[in-house]
């Protein structure tokens, strides 16, 4: 085995490589069952599922990765008239991506460039990305109703989610899994209303709710590094 691969063959526990490896096999079945023509929305799962695994280790690949899964969701949205998720990864989430890679880049545990070093934000910090978030709502409930946007109401919550998410990843909080999380319900409801009208668009429901499953583990992981790096730190 090439030795890169061997290194990222052991990087990764048995649990991970097997929620890696279901999350893949369902985005596949998923998607011969019910589309087998739109490549792009197979693509974005892919790569989506893929960078929550690096998130859920705090490895910069996983930014880097949500930086192409904006840009691929992005075009997918476009399709199915939801502008509001068109304009928030393109516009939002793509973008901040770049600024998270960056910060985790310059922020590395131990000089560890394949971890970051978890940071926690409150106070001030949370009251200004409170602020910030409801500027953002606000501004594009009016841009999205412009638009026409498809379920303005979920659309507009959507955006919120996205913002705390992709701000928190840029703070390297363990929170910013938490608003993922939420996001991703909000989008498994937003897809499943899309499903109705055109069945191909279930592999994004199916994609989404796997988004929640890594999700959820990347919180749980997340605390356990924080607590081990505050260890490693205190020593």
């Amino acid at each position: 085995m090439d030795r890169k691969l061997k290194s990222m063959y052991y990087y990764f526990s048995k649990g991970e490589k097997m929620l890696w490896c279901v999350s893949v096999l369902f985005v596949i079945v998923s998607f011969m069952a019910f589309d087998k023509g739109n490549y792009l929305a197979l693509a974005a799962s892919l790569v989506g599922v893929t960078s929550l695994i690096f998130n859920a280790k705090g490895n910069p690949s996983g930014p880097f990765l949500m930086v192409v899964f904006s840009l691929l969701y992005g075009i997918i949205s476009y399709t199915f008239a939801y502008y509001g998720e068109m304009i928030t990864y393109l516009g939002m989430t793509a973008p901040m991506s770049v600024f998270a890679l960056v910060s985790w880049l310059k922020n590395p545990h131990s000089g560890d460039k394949a971890e970051v070093r978890i940071a926690s934000i409150k106070g001030k910090e949370v009251a200004f990305m409170a602020i910030v978030a409801a500027v953002v709502t606000c501004v594009f409930y009016y841009i999205l109703k412009a638009f026409n946007t498809a379920n303005l109401m979920l659309s507009t919550v959507s955006v919120t989610t996205s913002f705390l998410a992709v701000y928190l990843t840029y703070k390297r909080s363990k929170f910013f899994a938490v608003a993922y999380a939420a996001n991703d319900i909000i989008l498994i409801v937003l897809w499943t209303l899309a499903a109705l009208s055109d069945i191909s668009y279930v592999p994004v429901i199916t994609c989404f709710a796997l988004f929640l499953i890594n999700d959820m583990y990347t919180f749980i992981n997340w605390t356990k590094m924080e607590k081990r790096q505050n260890m490693e730190q205190a020593a």
